[in-house]
């Protein structure tokens, strides 16, 4: 017998990572305590699952599609409640979800037509700013953590503003000032994301209309 994809241990922890953040859902409009605890374990266990896979040799497609469609998923929903807590602002909510789930979904379908191993692979002589994000880990997870802290302290702030910091300004208030360049500097990642994919299928369907024009001749 072949070996079961499925209960390989990166994607268990991944299983585990939907199931943390389906009681976060769950829990958001009633129990923030909860909710919170669930959402960052879940987004902790990002980090455990990419290491498990390259320790264990257990790399999958399958594992990177469901980590792909786990984060965007969670960040989307989470984004989605804070549309409903914060109505104000339900236009940018709306165009981070958009441009984040835009992004990466033509991003990854280009990298699959390019006959790309890993929609992780960035060409040496591609966009400087998306060498650096998908090379240097560090950067990655700060990016991505920063990212996700923003929104989580956005979130908090709606119940609480958190134990004080110097008398003068909560721990969540402080927290979400301090990771909001972030978050922004992320989406205009995205943007570029976006961009480069865009050119990317033009240059495959240039490629194919040109292949398919010296056939016919």
């Amino acid at each position: 017998m072949g070996e079961n994809i499925f209960l390989f241990v990166p994607n268990l922890i991944g299983y585990a990572r939907i199931f943390l953040a389906l009681v976060s859902f769950y829990y958001m409009r009633t129990d923030y305590v909860t909710a919170t605890w669930c959402y960052l374990i879940s987004g902790f266990l990002d980090a455990l699952d990419g290491h498990a896979a390259r320790y264990l040799n257990q790399g999958t497609k399958f594992g990177a599609m469901l980590d792909q469609l786990t984060d965007r998923c969670a960040t989307m929903c989470l984004l989605v409640t804070l549309s409903v807590f914060y109505p104000n602002y339900m236009f940018w909510f709306q165009l981070s979800m958009a441009l984040d789930v835009a992004s990466h979904w033509l991003h990854l379908h280009c990298s699959t037509m390019q006959g790309q191993t890993s929609h992780k692979f960035i060409d040496a002589s591609g966009n400087p700013v998306l060498r650096i994000y998908y090379t240097s880990r560090p950067f990655l997870f700060f990016m991505c953590a920063g990212n996700e802290l923003f929104y989580a302290m956005l979130y908090l702030l709606y119940f609480q503003d958190g134990p004080p910091i110097f008398g003068i300004v909560g721990m969540f208030e402080l927290l979400a000032y301090m990771t909001a360049p972030i978050a922004l500097a992320k989406s205009a990642i995205s943007l570029v994301h976006l961009i480069v994919a865009s050119r990317n299928m033009a240059i495959i369907d240039g490629a194919e209309r040109e292949a398919a024009s010296q056939k016919s001749k």
